[in-house]
């Protein structure tokens, strides 16, 4: 299969005041953010990508602006809805320490499949909708570009912890012992019989390895060679 490169969105005026902005308009990147995106499409510039999927809201358009203007050709670029934030209802708008006193904040943390957000969705309708569409634009890059095709996903910290759990065989209950900080890189190529995690929450280093894309195999015994830069 293709190799995806999931993309958190850089800092937002949200996450800078502690708010859970949610599906919430006029959500943008803080000057933080956008120094944070510019280093990570920087790293991303060694890759030639043959597309970047983005959540459809702000934050991660910007974020994909940048990755684009780094791109030596014009990669596909579409928006697709099923990698957006996770729809927190009511409790949108709202700061987390606020939220933490909530009689659902505990079960957020330790038993996520059972959470229903009041007045939004399900947390296992979001792993479910995203990671069927990782899979599914996945399989069509490599149906179009071939198995070295290397790709990037624009989405946000639950969305890809959601995809990451799903990759590292993880029941969604254990989701939140992954971290997935903004701008962050994470790496995943989906086998033949298995999905294989090649980097998570990186925020350096050189990823011009990529370029030659990942070869498919059994998993070396011992941990093998690494890969190596072109």
């Amino acid at each position: 299969m293709a190799t995806v490169i999931l993309v958190r969105h850089g800092r937002t005026t949200a996450n800078a005041t502690g708010m859970l902005a949610g599906r919430a308009d006029g959500v943008s990147l803080d000057q933080i953010g956008r120094e944070q995106a510019a280093l990570m499409a920087d790293r991303l510039a060694a890759v030639p990508l043959v597309g970047v999927v983005s959540s459809p809201l702000e934050r991660c358009r910007q974020t994909t602006q940048f990755i684009l203007d780094r791109q030596a050709g014009a990669p596909y670029a579409p928006i697709d809805m099923d990698l957006t934030e996770c729809d927190y209802g009511l409790w949108q708008g709202r700061t987390l320490t606020d939220l933490a006193s909530e009689d659902l904040w505990p079960a957020v943390q330790s038993q996520p499949s059972a959470v229903v957000f009041p007045g939004g969705e399900s947390m296992a309708a979001m792993h479910a909708r995203s990671v069927a569409a990782i899979r599914r634009h996945d399989a069509a890059f490599e149906a179009e570009h071939g198995p070295g095709a290397v790709w990037a996903a624009v989405s946000h910290g639950d969305i890809i912890k959601a995809i990451l759990a799903d990759a590292l065989g993880m029941h969604l209950d254990l989701f939140q012992r992954i971290n997935v900080g903004p701008a962050s890189v994470s790496i995943v190529r989906y086998g033949p019989s298995r999905p294989g995690v090649y980097a998570t929450n990186t925020d350096a280093g050189d990823l011009s390895w990529l370029s030659n894309g990942i070869q498919s195999g059994d998993a070396p015994v011992g941990g093998g060679a690494g890969q190596t830069a072109p």
